[in-house]
């Protein structure tokens, strides 16, 4: 395993565009958690104190795990970016094949590429608990309540692993880097939006939240603020064990899918 993760950081350390899209990810999770703990983030107004905040602007403990992490779970993008890159490079500069010719085989090359997801995963996971427990204590002036609600720490990590998995999954599937981009902003942006409406409106159940991203979305639902929640229009939802029921079944068929696609294509 470590042989095979050290394969990968050769391959990604010096590698610029990797550096670059996580330099995205770490800098809007900061700045962008930050301006929503001072109230800077409104509809209406344009300063703070003016408008209607659109987030908790609570990042006292335990409210900021619930925050911090929602607000990654959009920018996670980035990351899975990332893994179509660095799987798609594979293919269109034939490094794959000059890992076989190195001595690995099919699966261990696949294996690499899932234990550089969940590295990936594991990372950005930290990178929200550093960013919620600075922005907790500021708040809390004290870390008391630290780990009360940490679970949606955990939550996290599932979602950022559903991405991840997705996004190579789709990378081995489709082998071109911009396509695979393209098609997988499209799901997680659009078709998966629709699909979701459509369903939940068919069938009056919140169904569609059942669906591969949406299930991990679902783990870590918007921050809405107090007067939202006492007008009752937060949606419907279902249980916190279904949506995690469902997110590790889909991380399962992602892993599987993946393997079975690998096996059965030529390099």
């Amino acid at each position: 395993m470590i042989e095979l993760l050290a394969i990968e950081w050769l391959k990604i350390k010096r590698y610029r565009t990797f550096w670059i899209l996580i330099g995205f990810f770490l800098a809007l999770l900061l700045l962008w958690n930050y301006e929503a703990s001072q109230g800077n983030i409104n509809i209406g107004g344009g300063r703070k104190n003016h408008g209607m905040s659109i987030v908790n602007s609570d990042y006292s403990f335990p409210q900021a795990w619930g925050s911090t992490g929602y607000w990654g779970s959009i920018f996670i993008m980035f990351i899975s970016i990332v893994v179509i890159i660095i799987t798609t490079n594979e293919y269109g500069y034939r490094t794959n094949r000059q890992n076989v010719i190195d001595g690995l085989n099919k699966m261990k090359f696949y294996h690499a590429k899932v234990l550089l997801v969940v590295v990936l995963c594991i990372a950005s996971t930290l990178c929200v608990v550093l960013v919620g427990g600075l922005l907790g204590w500021l708040h809390s002036h004290s870390f008391a309540g630290f780990f009360s609600g940490f679970r949606q720490i955990a939550y996290f990590f599932l979602l950022a692993l559903d991405y991840l998995g997705f996004a190579l999954f789709l990378a081995l599937l489709i082998r071109r880097s911009g396509l695979a981009i393209g098609l997988f902003l499209l799901y997680a942006m659009f078709l998966e939006t629709i699909l979701w409406a459509i369903i939940n409106a068919h069938t009056n159940k919140p169904y569609g939240d059942l669906l591969p991203l949406q299930a991990s979305d679902s783990l870590l639902p918007f921050p809405y603020p107090a007067m939202i929640k006492m007008m009752n229009v937060v949606p419907p939802s279902l249980s916190m064990t279904t949506y995690l029921m469902t997110t590790c079944a889909w991380c399962a068929v992602y892993y599987f899918a993946g393997r079975a696609l690998l096996l059965r294509r030529d390099w």
